[in-house]
């Protein structure tokens, strides 16, 4: 970040005092570009964003709470220089508690994951370290406190849903803890994730369908398959299991954030620092925690999806039903292949996403590494679709299971057999009947759920 300013300023100036005087005052010239002597919020955004794009769109409001100290709606010389000499202390604590050796400058080692990523975009002379100079004007007007925030200002969480799995966000702040902002994000994306489902519903519906009938017949189509839906029980029927789908968000939602940061807390000797390792540990034990409990819904999804015009009432009916004819045991069906599934997920997407964003702050981020919401929906999308694609058979397995009694008039099959015959019946491709709907709803659900929730949050008040 600034790296005009950086040359210009380091060359310009001697002593300490003389050099931060010097220094804010090409940085407050520069802001004010009326020359009244005040910079004023819309001079600061306009300035924050010809810098770069490194900042958040929630900057300006940030430093300006924080050095408008008489409230008179703009920043003088003296408030600007006072907001930044503070916040060049809280720099330099974030700064000392990476320097472990003391020694002015740490390198790509510094044991924070994301900084590890992104510290060639600090350091200007390819000396493969970071200095007290690049990591101060780095930061110098990005309104972080500590690491942790830094760390979140490369971190974002973009919270897509496409029907298969909460994702888990990443940390909040501080500031959004106290603030509340935390359980509104929340709130918003689990409103976003109940628009992108409903919309995307009869593509789920048929993949479900398509699952499976795949043994008995091989003719569902995806057109014929839509076709036959509505036939079978009109269009509202492509939207039967919504129900239960949009239902499970909340608790699902609540569960896996709640369950995550206990499972971080007892992985790391800090509370703090986690590697990657960790966190997919944590991800995915927060995966089989969440999943455990809600489970019962999930069956009662599956069956009302493949269920028959009038043959469940609703969701009540349908769980009464199951219990009176098939006992509890019947909302556990298919738990062990659900189970199995949440590892080669979870770890898959994990590790595509790090490798297509390490890629592209490496080749692409030049002087922010703020890759912008396009990149971050483009990296989420296709490491959302390597995890689906790696953990689908256990999935269909799953669904067999859940749907046999149903099908198979209440004879039950086990995994293994269940394997054998899928294999000895379609072959490998059998285990990814139903993929291409599957695959087909991402994008619409992508999109649909970014639109949402951009809309959403800014009714909660969200930046």
């Amino acid at each position: 970040m600034l790296l005009w300013m950086q040359g210009f300023a380091l060359e310009a100036v001697a002593c300490q005092d003389d050099d931060d005087y010097l220094r804010y005052g090409i940085l407050f010239e520069d802001l004010d570009r009326n020359g009244d002597g005040v910079v004023d919020i819309i001079e600061l955004q306009e300035g924050l964003r010809n810098w770069g794009s490194a900042f958040d769109p929630n900057s300006e409001e940030i430093i300006f709470k924080s050095g408008d100290t008489n409230d008179d709606l703009g920043l003088d010389f003296g408030e600007f220089m006072q907001y930044l000499q503070d916040h060049e202390k809280k720099m330099r604590l974030a700064f000392n508690s990476l320097d472990k050796n003391n020694d002015e400058y740490f390198g790509c080692c510094c044991g924070q994951n994301l900084i590890t990523y992104s510290y060639k975009s600090m350091d200007t002379d390819g000396s493969m370290t970071v200095d007290w100079d690049e990591w101060k004007y780095y930061f110098l007007l990005h309104p972080a406190k500590n690491v942790t925030e830094i760390i979140h200002f490369w971190k974002r969480s973009t919270l897509i849903d496409i029907g298969e799995s909460i994702a888990i966000p990443d940390e909040f702040t501080e500031q959004e803890k106290q603030s509340g902002d935390w359980w509104k994000r929340l709130v918003s994306a689990g409103i976003a994730s109940a628009v992108a489902r409903t919309f995307t519903a009869p593509l789920d519906r048929l993949k479900v369908m398509m699952q499976v009938h795949s043994l008995k017949s091989r003719k569902m189509r995806l057109i014929s398959g839509l076709e036959q839906l509505v036939k079978e029980g009109g269009i509202f029927s492509l939207w039967r299991g919504n129900g239960v789908n949009v239902l499970k968000i909340a608790p699902e939602t609540a569960l896996k954030v709640g369950a995550y940061e206990q499972y971080k807390k007892l992985l790391s000797f800090d509370g703090v620092h986690l590697g990657i390792l960790e966190r997919f540990i944590s991800g995915s034990l927060a995966g089989v925690t969440a999943q455990t409990c809600i489970y019962p819904m999930e069956v009662l999804k599956t069956r009302l999806a493949i269920g028959k015009t009038g043959e469940y009432s609703g969701i009540i009916d349908c769980g009464k039903k199951l219990l009176k004819q098939e006992g509890v045991r019947s909302f556990f069906k298919g738990y062990t292949p659900n189970l199995l599934g949440i590892v080669p997920y979870a770890g898959i997407d994990l590790a595509v996403y790090e490798v297509l964003k390490n890629y592209w702050l490496e080749n692409y981020s030049g002087n922010s590494v703020n890759p912008g919401i396009m990149i971050l929906v483009g990296c989420s999308t296709l490491s959302n679709t390597c995890g689906q694609l790696a953990s689908f058979p256990v999935n269909l397995i799953r669904t067999h299971m859940q749907a046999s009694a149903l099908m198979e008039k209440g004879k039950t099959t086990s995994m293994i057999r269940l394997i054998q015959e899928i294999y000895t019946k379609e072959g490998k491709l059998g285990f990814y009947r139903g993929f291409t709907p599957n695959i087909i709803k991402v994008l619409p659900a992508v999109g649909i759920g970014c639109v949402a929730y951009e809309k959403v949050k800014s009714l909660f008040g969200l930046t």
